[in-house]
């Protein structure tokens, strides 16, 4: 175990030449560097962010809802069948003709009858559109917070204003509180989801959105450990920056207010392009691979570093593509990107929580920094 320990926490990768983790033993009493103990603060932070959503979703998000008209709808539940229900979750939830007519002639069903049944059964674990617009609310809700305290705590910071303070004295750099809250608050608010996702109606999504919350989890941890907080902080700001934009058009689009919808994917789309295709290139990208060349020098872990930040920015060319295509099908055919619905989506969701699911991987990659 020992030996693992020290193969994996080996100075050369993380480390620049010449620094040891001797090195970065705390300078001063009430003075620290960042330290991978601190981290366990959000294991029950991330329980509480749990129950904060609970409440929010049952005493604010849902009233909201029904005053919207959005009730909590009571799917109509399959007749009980064991036969029909091994088939259901072993083989298919949505047969063909020849297994149609087969449980057809075992359950002396007529075809219809055995059609409807499999109909129920896949409503069933759908969510309902007041669930939807909940979950929706509250993650707007959390990203709009995140993004203000964000944007607020970096307006303070010298490193906001000149990039190179990111790298001046890397990886002596203290952790101070402010920095430290807008970490760990992500980190939590991520495990969160983790944690949520078993309780929550079980999506066709659920594998992936697991290793997206287990790989942004891992990330974040490995970019406050290493120090590279500074900037890693400027990357989570510039993506807080449009995800709150985009569940405010889901909530638009259940409660069908089109108009609204249309302007907040405008808006959306506006701000996507400027904070991931000009922002983050001219303003991050220029400081991790020249800036921080200058001023610290390459070492394996900024290798790694930069290769997952260029692959970053090859992702948020690959989705503006995406959603600019999909914003001029909508228009050709008079409808809102949000409602159209395109193969491969869940039935009844927008075409947009395609970006959602994009953006949301988008963020793993980012916070490698």
């Amino acid at each position: 175990m020992a030996a693992l320990s020290a193969w994996f926490w080996t100075e050369r990768f993380w480390l620049p030449h010449n620094v040891t983790w001797a090195d970065l033993a705390d300078p001063a009493p009430g003075v620290e560097y960042p330290k991978a103990g601190h981290l366990f603060t959000a294991f029950p932070l991330a329980l509480g962010i749990f129950a904060i959503r609970i409440l929010f979703e049952r005493f604010i998000a849902s009233p909201c809802a029904r005053s919207l008209h959005i009730q909590p709808g009571i799917a109509r539940r399959a007749q009980p069948n064991a036969v029909l229900e091994k088939v259901f979750t072993s083989i298919t939830k949505d047969p063909d003709s020849r297994h149609l007519d087969g449980l057809s002639k075992q359950l002396d069903w007529e075809v219809r009858k055995v059609q409807r049944w499999f109909r129920h059964r896949r409503n069933q674990d759908k969510p309902s559109t007041h669930t939807k617009f909940c979950e929706s609310m509250w993650r707007f809700s959390f990203y709009f917070c995140i993004f203000a305290y964000g944007f607020r705590f970096l307006w303070q910071c010298p490193w906001m204003w000149d990039t190179r303070q990111c790298w001046y004295g890397y990886p002596y750099q203290v952790m101070t509180t402010g920095l430290y809250r807008y970490y760990v608050i992500e980190l939590s608010f991520y495990w969160s989801l983790m944690f949520s996702q078993f309780t929550d109606i079980k999506r066709k999504d659920f594998l992936i959105m697991f290793i997206h919350h287990l790989a942004t989890v891992s990330l974040i941890s490995f970019s406050y450990v290493n120090n590279m907080t500074r900037v890693g902080s400027l990357v989570m700001c510039v993506h807080d920056a449009s995800d709150f934009l985009l569940e405010a058009g889901k909530l638009a689009n259940y409660a069908k207010y089109q108009r609204l919808c249309d302007f907040i994917f405008i808006v959306f789309s506006v701000a996507f392009f400027i904070t991931r295709l000009v922002i983050y290139p001219i303003w991050v990208l220029n400081s991790t691979m020249f800036e921080s060349w200058a001023i610290v020098g390459p070492y394996p872990s900024w290798w790694l570093f930069n290769i997952l930040l260029l692959v970053l920015q090859v992702l948020h060319i690959i989705w503006f593509y995406l959603i600019a295509r999909i914003a001029v099908k909508a228009m050709l055919r008079g409808r809102t990107p949000f409602v159209s619905s395109p193969s491969g989506m869940r039935e009844g969701d927008p075409v947009f929580l395609s970006v959602s699911t994009a953006l949301s991987l988008l963020l793993p990659f980012a916070l490698s920094a």
